[in-house]
């Protein structure tokens, strides 16, 4: 695997690959790998002739409060388990090379009527760093597909919005959810749990797995399911954001006769904001 800190030399080597009519598999990550991440790199492995991978913790998506300065950075490591997992190429540059006149100065992209609910309500200016890096990634790559992960379900529509709007020629792949044993969605901001935190974390998943039997079951209205899994998830020790049953396509509150719903969940628990989803085809 070859690692690039630049967009000169990333653009070189790839534009090597391209006369040589081979097609480009790109997954974007901000580093502290997990195993979810190595999903979507073998899943690239099977799209593009080449797998590209880029490391960047991206400061446009975290807004005063968050935490960019202490989200964990384990370039080295990464390096080790992209390059076992079929990565080629790897992107890591420093927020200088991605914003030469500073964040402030950027450019900036917003997806209108995704970027403003639900996370990006909870994270103001979030989702336009999304998308805004995104977009710069992606011209930088010139990928022919790239690949996400399932789990932050709001992100993977923004982008495919995002995508479609701009007529970007790249194939969006959404890959399913990768999940320990005990139910509990991989994330980098696990590592933030303390063991007992740890512990208690698999309750989001298994609070989303009740709504879901509960919609199947029509056992109550949406309010009331909304409401009812709040309650399990505080009653296990979490502090709330939201719980909502929204419509695949569009994340917006679904008509009733809307049968393709997903259930998205984020809560804190203790230092680490979690988040899950799980969708649902209704008979």
């Amino acid at each position: 695997m070859k690692t690039f800190h630049t967009v000169a030399e990333l653009r070189t080597a790839l534009k090597k690959e391209r006369l040589q009519d081979k097609s480009i598999a790109f997954v974007p990550t901000m580093g502290n790998l997990h195993d979810g991440h190595m999903s979507l790199i073998r899943r690239a492995v099977t799209e593009g002739d080449v797998v590209v991978s880029s490391i960047f913790v991206n400061p446009m998506q975290f807004s005063a409060n968050e935490d960019l300065e202490r989200y964990p950075k384990t370039l080295e490591e990464d390096k080790k388990v992209l390059e076992a997992n079929g990565c080629q190429y790897l992107f890591a540059p420093d927020a200088k090379e991605m914003y030469p006149d500073g964040k402030r100065s950027q450019t900036q992209i917003e997806v209108v009527g995704l970027s403003d609910i639900l996370c990006g309500a909870s994270r103001p200016g979030h989702f336009v760093g999304v998308s805004t890096v995104v977009t710069k990634l992606f011209n930088i790559v010139q990928p022919d597909c790239a690949i996400f992960g399932n789990k932050d379900f709001q992100q993977l529509k923004v982008i495919e919005d995002m995508v479609r709007d701009l007529s970007s020629n790249v194939r969006i792949i959404g890959v399913d959810i990768a999940r320990n044993d005990d139910g509990l969605a991989m994330s980098s901001r696990n590592g933030y749990l303390t063991k007992e935190e740890r512990r208690i974390a698999p309750a989001m998943y298994q609070t989303l797995l009740w709504a879901k039997d509960a919609l199947l079951e029509d056992r109550a209205s949406h309010e009331d399911i909304r409401e009812q899994a709040q309650q399990k998830l505080e009653a296990a020790g979490f502090r709330r954001d939201y719980f909502e049953i929204r419509a695949q396509d569009n994340l917006q509150t679904p008509s009733e006769e809307e049968k393709s719903l997903v259930i998205l969940a984020a809560a804190y628990l203790g230092n680490a904001r979690l988040i899950d989803n799980i969708r649902i085809e209704l008979a």
